[in-house]
């Protein structure tokens, strides 16, 4: 868990209380001036109320420039940043003809296959111009073709599963797929920190829901034991199934999960497991088969694996892995694979591939290398970043690490001077994190060179020292000298 500096919880509360006094104050004033304005509204109730839309009109319009930035190029290791302006104090941002070239550490191409492939590309405008760019209609009516279903068994045996079903959205892969698999009388342990996807989904369900703190093995064994003790509220009969909810490596912390102690919980307990690898399948492991392989855990005792296809395979939507009885059900039951559109063509076209590159199945050795560089870049940057004084979360080989910036004043300063250095940077604040918690997250490919990287640290470092965010002390100068003069031999 994250340990917040006394005073740094302090200041942040207080930048966040005069935030709100001024809101609140601004809003009473245009209550006043807007009394004798004419209302247009003829009898229908707002449909925004002022305090339901006060954290956007008074906090997030002060600083949207640093958010949903427009890009015009490919998201590989440099990307063209749209420049845009603001005339009424940035409620309304318009974009101009004008891009910056920016070194790009905000997207998930984690493996670089988000831009032009030498064996991934022509395959797919091939299956462009044979499939078209949509199968304009859902998997059980005409829109599934062949490169689907050689999708689906690709990702099963990648994977090291049985069976595989595959859908068109990352995000509704677990908000449509949950619902289907428990509903009411049985019981969601979920880690607190999971996607706010897992979270709609175990909502959506009607099962009862419970949270163990942040992959703490033992926390959810006593979760676990209380629970099948006490049996379903008021009824107190036994939980018709439990299933255990945990992510590969946690988007906001870039922590990978403790699987081996959970996996052997869930077995004393007979719970069945839920594994999100939508940041882990294809960045971690020898061969990118995610964080079983890296921890090695048999993927026969990893009930249900979900994953997506955004991050390390440059294409769009996700997948369920699991026993051949489990997929032929969800195809039955599942609303992202019965009613919504399949996957298009060319986006599973570019998974296949992408996985015969990580395998080596393309003739060469160029998945390898891409895996190898992954994890070098990651520990390198993480180790530098360190080293600076940053407090940064995650684990090593995790190419997800988050920097802490707490205050919310510090969000805007630290994104808009990278910028202004020609460095793209994500910073995310309530309520996507903790209210105290603001912070900037990085995301590392491999398609980053050594000197990118070098560039990044010497931007962050300076953004890191104009805005304060260096909670630690850096390393000592000596170190650094033996550190460079090692680089240079």
């Amino acid at each position: 868990m994250i340990t917040i500096p006394y005073l740094t919880a302090v200041s942040t509360y207080f930048s966040y209380g005069l935030l709100f006094a001024f809101g609140q104050l601004r809003d009473y004033s245009r209550r006043i001036f807007d009394w004798w304005s004419t209302n247009n509204l003829h009898g229908y109730a707002p449909i925004c109320l002022a305090h339901e839309d006060f954290y956007i009109r008074r906090l997030y319009h002060r600083i949207q420039d640093c958010f949903g930035r427009p890009i015009s190029s490919a998201p590989d290791a440099w990307v063209d940043v749209v420049e845009r302006y603001s005339n009424d104090n940035n409620k309304t941002l318009k974009r101009t003809t004008k891009s910056t070239r920016c070194l790009n550490l905000g997207s998930y191409n984690y493996l670089g296959f988000g831009s032009f492939d030498e064996y991934c590309t022509p395959r797919v405008i091939e299956s462009l111009k044979k499939f078209s760019a949509s199968t304009c209609s859902s998997r059980v009516d005409a829109g599934t073709t062949s490169v689907h279903a050689e999708l689906e068994e690709c990702v099963a045996n990648y994977v090291g599963k049985p069976a595989a079903i595959v859908t068109g959205m990352g995000f509704a892969t677990n908000s449509a797929i949950i619902p289907v698999l428990i509903g009411k009388g049985g019981l969601i342990i979920s880690d607190s920190l999971n996607h706010t996807s897992i979270v709609n989904g175990a909502r959506g369900s009607g099962a009862t829901i419970r949270v163990f703190q942040h992959n703490t093995p033992a926390h959810l064994e006593r979760v676990l034991k209380e629970q099948i003790a006490e049996g379903q509220p008021r009824t107190h009969r036994p939980w018709k199934k439990i299933i255990v909810v945990v992510e590969g490596i946690y988007s906001m912390e870039g922590e990978i999960c403790q699987l081996p102690e959970i996996v052997s919980i869930c077995k004393k307990y007979k719970a069945y497991v839920y594994l999100d690898e939508a940041h882990s399948i294809g960045a971690i492991g020898k061969t990118g088969r995610g964080v079983c392989e890296l921890l090695g855990v048999d993927t026969a005792d990893v009930d249900i694996m979900m994953g997506t296809f955004t991050k390390s395979f440059g294409s769009c939507g996700g997948y369920i892995a699991g026993s051949k009885d489990l997929i032929q059900y969800l195809k039955y039951h599942c609303p992202a694979h019965l009613y919504a559109t399949s996957i298009s063509t060319p986006s599973a076209q570019q998974i296949i591939s992408a996985i015969k590159v990580i395998l080596g199945e393309d003739g060469s050795n160029r998945g390898a290398q891409k895996l190898a560089k992954i994890r070098e870049n990651s520990n390198f940057f993480r180790a530098e970043l360190q080293k600076m004084g940053f407090e940064v979360l995650g684990d090593n080989d995790s190419p997800v690490m988050p920097i802490m910036l707490y205050n919310p004043a510090k969000i805007p300063a630290f994104s808009r001077e990278c910028l202004r250095e020609n460095v793209a940077v994500v910073v995310v604040g309530f309520p996507a994190t903790p209210l105290l918690l603001a912070r900037a997250r990085i995301c590392i490919s491999a398609s980053h060179s050594r000197e990118d990287l070098v560039k990044a640290l010497q931007v962050i470092s300076k953004a890191g020292d104009l805005t304060g965010i260096k909670y630690f002390p850096a390393a000592p100068k000596k170190q650094e000298e033996e550190r460079d003069a090692i680089k240079l031999d």
